[in-house]
């Protein structure tokens, strides 16, 4: 599957994956960031996210894959990648699975062990959105504001809106197929996979993804790895302590 991305600035590969229900257009402040540290920057959106093609088939195996045939596509021999959420578990994937690929890896408020399904609100909420109705982008809002009470998650979801048709609004990721597979996001790394290579986990310190108790875990999985909590931030750290996870990711590259 051929991938959208955004591309920006010249240099080493720093590949950029976004979270469940996201795309690169979350990314774009940060990406210059990254492409003016001299790195040439690849938003990636995922299958079934953004502008990359759907499809039925939808779990790690087949992301990591994508990512490996991008990486072959734009002949990008070493890289380094950075995901969130969804991204980042995918980043671990990878790392574990192709390691000869990657020089350092960059995990932003996910862990290596299995998460329950906690989207149930949030799919619902994205379901009870009729489309045939032709709804204006304040109605969608409105009823979203019925299931997700939380503005900042609701305009994050309210990027993912265009315009399908003049009049006819609709949403770029693939909602049918998130909720009849969404339980794989879940999913954990194997217990015998292992990335010797650097790795920088951040968390955000109002988030509960990942605990004083998994840091064992990640250390099992990434021996070389250090964990740096980043204040004043939920799940979504990047967006909501934009200045200090730059400068925690930027110092861990530049190394």
């Amino acid at each position: 599957m051929e991938l959208y991305s955004r591309i920006e600035g010249e240099g080493k590969p720093l590949l950029i994956i976004h979270g469940f229900m996201g795309m690169s257009d979350n990314w774009k402040t940060l990406g210059g960031q990254f492409a003016g540290l001299g790195f040439q920057v690849h938003m990636l959106d995922m299958r079934n996210h953004g502008k990359s093609p759907h499809s039925e088939e939808f779990n790690y195996a087949v992301m990591v894959q994508d990512v490996l045939d991008y990486c072959q596509k734009h002949g990008l021999e070493k890289i380094d990648l950075l995901g969130h959420s969804m991204g980042g578990k995918i980043a671990m994937f990878f790392a574990v699975n192709h390691p000869e690929k990657l020089e350092k890896l960059i995990v932003a408020d996910i862990g290596p062990k299995y998460y329950a399904p906690h989207h149930q609100k949030i799919l619902e909420g994205l379901t009870a959105i009729d489309f045939t109705t032709q709804p204006t982008r304040a109605e969608v809002e409105a009823t979203l504001s019925e299931y997700i009470y939380d503005f900042g998650t609701r305009q994050f979801l309210l990027k993912n809106l265009y315009w399908v048709t003049p009049g006819q609004l609709g949403f770029r990721f693939n909602l049918d197929v998130f909720n009849r597979k969404v339980e794989g996001i879940g999913e954990a790394l194997p217990f015998e996979s292992r990335f010797e290579k650097p790795a920088l986990f951040l968390r955000g310190d109002r988030s509960d993804y990942i605990a004083d108790a998994d840091f064992e875990t990640i250390r099992h999985h990434f021996p070389d790895s250090e964990i740096v909590t980043i204040k004043n931030a939920g799940h979504w750290l990047h967006a909501e302590n934009p200045k200090d996870f730059f400068e925690a990711v930027a110092e861990f590259l530049v190394k």
